[in-house]
């Protein structure tokens, strides 16, 4: 900073040509600027004026370091320009982790993209645990309550997970009729990837019973295999709302024990924390907020 201030002062006495013209732009005295372009001869072991009592002019040498250094102080007015203008607009590459989720919120993202033509998105589908620091993602979308400290969240919204298997399915095995039913069913199951464990269907069972030791007919890592399969009559599946309402809708898909077996669950958005979040980040939070579950809003 002090060469900056050396730099700023040199240029405005060369223009001026007058140490006190110069104090006087400046806002210091016309001592503080002789000081300052002494200071600067010194550093770089060469005389850049020609004193008397009358005028200050420039020597050769100082003639060329005034071009050099019109040149340095441009380019930095150009980079504060510009991180000016990037405080406003959002721009730039935008590195999101998202849950392998596509058909809740791949149409949002291409609105996104729509809206801010100047962000690029790097999207990452992935059920995983990211770490969102270290991994250097600016945000993540993600299910359940947030457990980084170190991470600012806003709610996307809610959503139920349900139990659901084709009319085939039911008419050729029968419907359940309580949670202990299931034992008896083909269960289409979850494993998630970072611990390797099964998700626990959201039974309600009396208390102090034990989970019940579903059959693991089948076991995946994404909601598209067992949806899929559901819609096939290979058995039941414990799915979220949004991803089977149009299979419902349409007569595809019937919800099993809809009195005994859901539970609700959140997405939110998470980035690293920051007193000043990046206009692109802000922009992402804010959109996917008013348009992941506009119901919620």
């Amino acid at each position: 900073m002090d060469s900056l201030n050396g730099f700023m002062v040199f240029v405005q006495v060369a223009e001026t040509r007058s140490f006190v013209a110069a104090g006087r732009l400046l806002g210091i005295s016309a001592s503080a600027v002789g000081k300052s372009v002494a200071r600067l001869e010194e550093k770089l072991r060469v005389r850049l004026f020609h004193r008397s009592t009358r005028s200050v002019t420039l020597t050769a040498e100082g003639s060329l370091f005034l071009e050099r250094s019109r040149r340095i102080l441009a380019e930095i007015e150009a980079a504060e320009l510009e991180l000016s203008q990037a405080s406003c607009a959002p721009r730039g590459r935008l590195r999101v982790s998202l849950p392998l989720v596509s058909s809740l919120v791949l149409p949002v993202l291409g609105e996104f993209m729509a809206a801010y033509p100047a962000i690029e998105l790097d999207l990452d589908f992935s059920d995983r645990l990211v770490d969102v620091i270290e991994e250097g993602f600016d945000a993540v979308v993600r299910t359940g309550e947030p457990q980084d400290s170190r991470l600012s969240a806003r709610r996307l919204g809610t959503f139920e997970l349900m139990l659901v298997a084709s009319p085939s399915y039911l008419q050729h095995c029968g419907t359940p009729q309580t949670p202990a039913d299931l034992l008896d069913h083909t269960c289409l199951r979850y494993r998630y990837p970072n611990s390797g464990k099964l998700e626990t269907w959201p039974l309600n069972l009396p208390v102090g019973e034990p989970d019940l030791q579903l059959p693991t007919s089948m076991i995946c890592n994404n909601i598209e295999t067992r949806l899929c399969f559901a819609l096939q009559g290979r058995g039941i599946a414990c799915l979220p709302e949004f991803s089977v309402n149009g299979a419902l809708a349409a007569g595809h898909l019937i919800r099993v024990l809809p009195e005994q077996a859901r539970r609700t669950n959140v997405f939110n958005i998470l980035w690293p924390s920051s007193k000043h979040a990046s206009p692109k980040v802000r922009a992402l939070v804010d959109f996917l907020g008013s348009r992941v579950f506009p119901a919620d809003t």
